[in-house]
């Protein structure tokens, strides 16, 4: 099969074409998905290559094109009323997006939702000239017409961790192995001891997990970069770690290739789990690691119930 999208370091994908690949990812998979399930299977069905997954977007370096671009594409069909995404984070076809077909079937979802989203720019920038007091609306621009994406974020992408992962790209090498530890150590690991020794295959830790009755010994290594990890970086953390562990745990501020996480989880090799830029900001908010989240109270008024009095 003809792969439907390409992914190139400065130009827009085709994001209908996208969107038909998820549609179909989606129906492949039973017709719901998490967003790594989704990312992933679209990913494989394309054949979307290890260089392609590389190339990152250029004003937020810790996230892949391909993901960035995936993530527009479900919020295209998301308003276009082909998918919905439960509070957990999985999407599922809806009753319009299991009757698509084709291309121009998506193709008509994303000009139509352009088309709505140029009307409501249209009358903010209406509204913001009224509350100014100038209420002659001759000179109120056009937006293009092209299909260019937005330049705010997907529906659902938390901008909160792109400065997070922008922050941990700041700190030293050395700090971010001690993060690891203090992480692994919040998890239920004991006998967490950094090494990082030059030398030593590239293995920056070490720790004990003990599961009811039984302990394992796991090494976890940590890379500060921006930008995907390979199979071959996995490959080599499995050969520094051959026969001296029995699992391993690699920690990144970047993502992983899907080639990379096919050989963490390969048959008859020793099994590497993964922890990628977007699930350790997960982590470190489950755990109170130098981020505090705040609940903020909203008043309703109900006019009704007064009416009534």
């Amino acid at each position: 099969m003809s792969r439907r999208f390409r992914i190139e370091k400065d130009r827009l994908p085709d994001l209908p074409a996208m969107m038909l690949a998820i549609v179909e990812a989606l129906r492949s998979i039973g017709g719901s998905a998490s967003i790594q399930e989704l990312d992933e299977k679209v990913i494989e069905q394309e054949g979307v290559t290890e260089a392609e997954q590389s190339y990152v977007m250029q004003r937020d370096e810790n996230r892949s094109r391909v993901n960035y671009y995936l993530a527009w594409a479900r919020t295209y069909l998301k308003r276009g009323g082909a998918i919905i995404n439960s509070s957990r984070g999985i999407w599922s076809l809806t009753e319009h997006g299991s009757k698509i077909a084709s291309y121009n079937d998506v193709q008509a979802i994303f000009q139509q939702v352009q088309l709505e989203e140029r009307e409501r720019a249209r009358e903010k920038r209406i509204e913001q000239k009224l509350s100014a007091k100038e209420v002659d609306t001759t000179d109120i621009v056009e937006p293009r017409t092209d299909t260019e994406i937005p330049q705010n974020e997907p529906e659902g992408e938390e901008n909160w961790k792109s400065v997070l992962l922008e922050r941990l790209g700041a700190i030293a090498p050395d700090a971010f192995e001690r993060l690891a530890q203090r992480l692994l150590r919040e998890a239920g690991f004991t006998k967490v001891e950094v090494r990082g020794k030059s030398g030593d295959g590239g293995i920056d830790g070490v720790g004990v997990l003990r599961v009811n009755l039984v302990s394992f010994q796991v090494y976890f290594q940590c890379k500060k970069w921006k930008g995907s990890v390979g199979a071959k970086e996995i490959r080599d953390f499995r050969g520094a770690m051959q026969g001296r562990a029995d699992k391993g745990i690699l920690i990144t501020t970047g993502h992983f290739t899907s080639q990379a996480s096919e050989e963490a989880t390969r048959d008859g090799a020793t099994a590497i789990d993964l922890i990628d830029g977007d699930r350790l900001c997960d982590l470190l908010k489950e755990n109170r690691l130098g981020i505090s989240t705040e609940m903020i109270e909203r008043v309703n008024i109900d006019h009704e119930w007064f009416g009534k009095i």
